[in-house]
């Protein structure tokens, strides 16, 4: 079988490209700790494995873990032990119960061995750097306190088979998954025999029955010694959010969210301190007319770094600020306030006098240094590059982080942030060879600020005189930028069928200061769409480009703004919306944060920028893609689209009622189209649908897409 020309040009290769992600540094600073997804022999799903990276970069990667459940969410203990969540079975449990569970890799090697198995399973494990305590994060069930009795009340609703759910607060799902039954609360892991009935139980097999303590069986001294949980948050209000807490150096304390309801279905997010030792849960700092996050803390645990916002309102947009706060009263201090960037704090150095954060910043996410005493922002990398997971090493000297752009997946690097100087260390994946070219371009917008992009294009000449054909793609949020690698919408597909990718940031992107967020702030179809026809006006002016052959396309936001193209101009041959919202009054009270939508714009401002009251001017040929499972944009959006697409807009139908529109549904698929089956369907049926109308190309059948052809005989 011929290889093809690069795993872009096919997307059977495409899918089956190893991914990388997270990052965990050992806190003697001597091991780093990957995660590698790749594809399952059915290919249908991928499986995460943890691969080690050698730090000094002299060492090829190698895999530590492998399993077909999985692994995930890698942790070191100050002792060097190495933590994991994984539902791979148990090789010392004769019946197997599949939940994902908590596993540790021993300091000195050997196998995985399980650490925590109960009902319900382990979400997250937080180590503390310079003690020996373990938190866990896991789901508790309503009415329990002891792990014994959420075993208890977890097998009743198993053997009852019983999956209802009865909510007595808002909101009640979040992107992709239902909220409850169980909460998610933060443990403290004890070592130790199981404790006794009035305490937590490890329940570690569903048991109901608290475990007498026993003296080990001779022989038996390999096996792990015996944990339980001990509940640090019992009694919070049901967060919209997982805990992720953030211990202390020390481990005698964490910050972690509290959820605070306002009333009338509203809600927002206060900082607590736990007191480890104790398991007191005291709010820190809660804003009547803000919300705060928890971010670092310094190391000596006298002070955090906290990230905090007013409440947004349609006059308001939001404005997320850093400041200092006070671990012990939640007195804060600003840090940093002249400094116009969105900024996620990640680490303090060693003496405490500089934090590191990550920030979107003019297409890019580059690594800055924030000195604490003045305030003063420094920029560290500057690689055309979106930075993730930075760990730093114990002196300070180096820090790690996951680093991609639209030139390359996500590697692992290591950066000198005495010098600036980023070098790839030698990982578990190589980087795939790109089929084109990137640039960057940019124009003035109808109120003078400046529009930037990203254009991807094809290696080599245009096939045609006339240029390639340009792709708009827009991306979701709102708030956010293209500036970093995606599988979801990878423009390397594309620019290997010939097209050109034009990626922009118009209004309401991050990365451009404040006033460029609020230009387009609860006026969706105003700056953001006048900002990106003028960038696209900009991009075909060009000798390399055919202004005639243009499509458009978006998801989420950017399929909110695909449809509201559609309605106010004809200058695209083919528009693609993906997961998109339509018609807004209709949207607002069914997403699944309601009340946020509510913050961002009044009824009046909804009508005058909800798509739906312009279908009657689409003229365009329009692919609706939606899948059943979106709780962010639920399926209705996507069915009234369709039935007013086909029944309002000013293409006509034939006479067996078809027009040139199409809808490609998913009904196990959510927000995003994850499994890899599904994305090759995603895929290809875009591909079809802008080769028919870009290209003028002849529509294949629709069958071929959908895996639904008759094998061919030999």
């Amino acid at each position: 079988m011929t290889s093809p020309e690069t795993s872009f040009h096919d997307l059977s290769h495409y899918v089956a490209l190893p991914r990388v992600s997270g990052l965990a540094l050992s806190a003697d600073g001597s091991r780093l700790v990957t995660s590698v997804a790749t594809l399952n022999r059915a290919g249908t799903g991928y499986v995460s494995a943890l691969w080690e990276v050698d730090p000094a970069g002299e060492r090829a990667a190698y895999r530590i873990t492998r399993s077909a459940k999985g692994e995930a969410g890698a942790a070191f203990s100050a002792t060097g032990d190495l933590y994991f969540t994984s539902a791979r079975p148990d090789p010392d449990a004769e019946e197997d119960k599949p939940r994902s569970a908590l596993w540790q890799i021993p300091a000195h090697g050997g196998e995985a061995r399980i650490v925590l198995s109960r009902p319900g399973g382990v979400s997250g494990v937080v180590c503390a750097r310079e003690a020996d305590r373990t938190l866990v994060v896991a789901g508790l069930l309503p009415g329990a306190t002891t792990e014994a009795q959420h075993a208890s009340l977890h097998e009743g609703r198993t053997t009852a088979k019983v999956d209802a759910i009865l909510h007595s607060t808002y909101p009640i799902r979040f992107w992709d998954h239902d909220l409850g039954p169980d909460v998610p609360q933060v443990f403290a892991l004890e070592d130790g025999p199981t404790p006794g009935p009035d305490a937590q139980s490890s329940a570690d097999e569903g048991g109901a029955e608290e475990a007498e303590a026993l003296a080990p069986l001779p022989g038996t001294s390999d096996r792990a010694g015996e944990v339980h949980l001990r509940l640090l948050t019992g009694g919070q209000h049901a967060p919209l959010h997982e805990p992720h807490p953030v211990l202390s150096p020390d481990g005698g304390f964490a910050l972690v969210g509290v959820t605070v309801p306002m009333g009338r279905a509203d809600l927002r997010e206060a900082i607590g301190r736990i007191d480890i030792e104790t398991g007191e849960l005291r709010t820190l700092l809660d804003l009547d007319d803000g919300e705060g996050h928890a971010g670092p803390v310094s190391p000596d645990g006298t002070r955090a770094v906290v990230v905090l916002g007013e409440i947004t309102a349609p006059d308001r947009p939001p404005h997320p600020r850093l400041h200092l706060m006070d671990t012990r009263t939640g007195e804060t201090t600003p840090l940093a306030h002249d400094w116009d960037r969105w900024a996620t704090p990640v680490a303090w150095t060693p003496d405490g006098a500089a934090v590191l954060a990550l920030a979107d910043s003019d297409g890019r996410r580059p690594v800055f240094r924030i000195d604490v005493e003045s305030g003063a922002v420094e920029q560290l990398t500057h690689d055309d590059a979106a930075w993730s997971d930075l760990v730093l090493s114990p002196d300070g000297a180096t820090a790690y982080g996951v680093r991609s752009s639209y030139l390359f997946p996500p590697e692992v690097v290591r950066l000198d942030l005495a010098s600036g100087e980023v070098t790839p260390l030698p990982g578990p994946v190589e980087r795939p060879t790109i089929p084109g070219r990137l640039e960057e371009v940019e124009t003035t917008a109808e109120d003078g600020s400046r529009v930037r992009a990203w254009l991807a294009l094809p290696e080599g000449e245009p096939e045609q005189e006339s240029g390639h054909p340009l792709l708009l793609w827009i991306h979701g949020g709102p708030l956010g930028s293209w500036n970093a690698w995606t599988w979801r919408w990878n423009p390397w597909l594309m620019t290997a069928q010939g097209y050109a990718v034009l990626l922009p940031d118009p209004a309401l992107s991050t990365g451009y200061g404040q006033e460029f967020v609020r230009r387009g702030w609860g006026a969706w179809g105003q700056a953001p769409y006048t900002d990106l026809m003028a960038i696209t006006d900009a991009t075909v002016e060009r000798a390399d480009i055919d202004a005639d052959r243009t499509a458009a396309m978006g998801g989420s936001f950017g399929g909110y703004m695909a449809n509201w193209v559609a309605g106010h101009t004809d200058r695209f041959r083919a528009i693609v919306t993906h997961a998109s919202l339509w018609a807004l009054d209709g949207f607002g009270p069914t997403t699944d944060a309601a009340f946020y939508w509510q913050r961002e714009m009044t009824a009046r401002m909804s009508e005058e920028n909800s798509p739906h009251r312009f279908v009657e001017q689409i003229v365009t040929p329009m692919l609706v893609i939606h899948g059943d499972k979106d709780y962010r944009v639920p399926i209705g959006e996507g069915l009234r689209l369709w039935y007013e697409l086909l029944s309002r807009s000013g293409l006509p139908q034939a006479e067996d009622g078809t027009t040139p529109h199409r809808f490609l549904y998913f009904p196990q698929e959510n927000h995003w189209i994850a499994s890899p089956q599904h994305a090759r369907v995603w895929y290809s049926v875009v591909s079809a649908f802008l080769a028919e109308h870009v290209l003028g190309q002849e529509a294949p059948p629709a069958a071929e897409h959908l895996g639904l052809t008759a094998p061919t005989e030999d």
